[in-house]
């Protein structure tokens, strides 16, 4: 999974699905996230392997839930990992420009229990549009949620769990889903972030870069 592959065009197939092979993995000894080469995450268990799912599009292409981050301009794409570490890369290539997601999961330090995934992007060339959508259906699809605003950025709240999204640009929401469009030139960068995080809980702020130590 995630290995330096050759760039190829970031999409999934007809069917909806992009292959299992197609994939990098990030983790925090606690549990993992999946990340696609068109930068999606589609499969995310929270706080620990074997939680219920908070983004598990991998299996359900329709209600599983993702969080999908990617150019918004057509684009090839390469992952591969930052050496000897746990980042995972994925880059897009563009005509105007190249950029690429820095994704990982920090290990905490001693008595820390929060989980938190970074989604760190960046333009490393010219010019590039980018757009998300955080949308998690918690327990394969099963458990609704609501969508609250808070000081740094919303809570996904259902009756067992919440999950808190902060990021460095602005976003939309609908009351359930956050989406967001941005622009980087050659040299910015943006961060989100996900916590696992108590109903209403003041959320951690988003960092601003990603840590060159983290594994």
């Amino acid at each position: 999974m995630g290995a330096d592959r050759p760039p190829r065009p970031g999409a999934a197939g007809h069917s909806g699905y992009l292959p299992v092979s197609e994939h990098g993995l990030i983790g925090d000894l606690h549990s993992v996230a999946l990340v696609g080469t068109n930068g999606t995450i589609d499969w995310h268990c929270c706080p620990s392997f074997d939680s219920p799912s908070v983004f598990g599009s991998l299996l359900d292409a329709d209600g599983g839930g993702s969080f999908e981050l990617a150019a918004s301009v057509p684009a090839e794409t390469r992952q591969f990992y930052l050496p000897d570490t746990n980042v995972l890369i994925t880059r897009f290539f563009a005509e105007e420009g190249v950029g690429e997601i820095q994704d990982f999961m920090p290990l905490g330090g001693a008595g820390e229990t929060r989980h938190r995934l970074i989604r760190r992007v960046l333009c490393a060339r010219g010019t590039m549009p980018f757009r998300a959508q955080v949308a998690p259906r918690f327990d394969y699809g099963r458990q609704p949620h609501t969508l609250t605003e808070v000081e740094a950025g919303v809570v996904f709240t259902t009756p067992s769990s919440a999950v808190g999204l902060t990021a460095t640009v602005p976003f939309q929401h609908d009351g359930r889903d956050v989406t967001a469009e941005f622009k980087l030139a050659e040299g910015e960068s943006a961060v989100f972030a996900l916590d696992e995080a108590d109903s209403g809980a003041i959320l951690r702020p988003t960092p601003s870069g990603c840590p060159p130590s983290t594994r």
